[in-house]
């Protein structure tokens, strides 16, 4: 079997096998995904991967994170310091976000690879429709865990999956580049075993809240 990108797992059973790819199922941490050898090719994963700088598109990362940072101001007073994690943002939303005292750093591994992004410390990381993306997700976990202060908050952006019986059927996993999918026992997983609470999980928004 294989063994889970995520836990390490080797506990994993098939879900289903497709004409183009293999999904197991995580027995300890619930992650579905697919089998590494359908993994795209980076140009092709680029070029799949750039149409969400359509303007629809952006318009919902700005719908995501513009009405995010104004309840984190109710939780957490001054000046915040975030970073948008794996997409970018148009330059209308940033500024309004910089008018209002705040910074947003933006990290993209194809349009925006600016490692300094990934050297500082933030208050709180946004993530929207990326998770599925990452193809050895532990090693994004890891990142995301350290570059969170404490009491940093982690707002996530995925489709959970809610039904694997109704896995073949999920329009969601015909993208070939959405590798990972995760269950609300995945992100318990995740919290129970690092320094991190779960406060919201449900339909395609985790919010989490790494502890001091």
């Amino acid at each position: 079997m294989r063994r889970c990108p995520l836990c390490h797992n080797s506990q994993t059973y098939i879900l289903l096998q497709d004409k183009k790819r293999s999904f197991y199922v995580c027995m300890t941490c619930g992650l579905t995904f697919a089998d590494a050898s359908s993994h795209l090719p980076p140009a092709a994963e680029k070029q799949r991967y750039g149409r969400s700088r359509v303007a629809s598109k952006q318009r919902q990362l700005s719908q995501f994170i513009l009405p995010l940072l104004e309840q984190l101001q109710y939780h957490q007073a001054g000046s915040l310091l975030g970073l948008n994690f794996g997409r970018i943002l148009d330059q209308t939303s940033l500024t309004t976000i910089e008018s209002a005292g705040h910074t947003l750093n933006q990290y993209d591994p194809f349009f925006a690879p600016d490692h300094d992004t990934l050297k500082q410390e933030y208050d709180f990381i946004c993530c929207y429709r990326v998770f599925e993306h990452f193809q050895y997700p532990i090693k994004e976990w890891n990142l995301l865990t350290r570059l969170l202060r404490p009491g940093g908050w982690l707002a996530i952006s995925t489709p959970l999956l809610v039904d694997l019986e109704g896995f073949a059927k999920w329009h969601y996993k015909n993208n070939l580049t959405h590798v990972s999918f995760y269950q609300r026992q995945t992100f318990e997983h995740l919290a129970q075993n690092s320094h991190f609470e779960l406060l919201f999980a449900a339909k395609d928004l985790v919010l989490m809240q790494k502890t001091s």
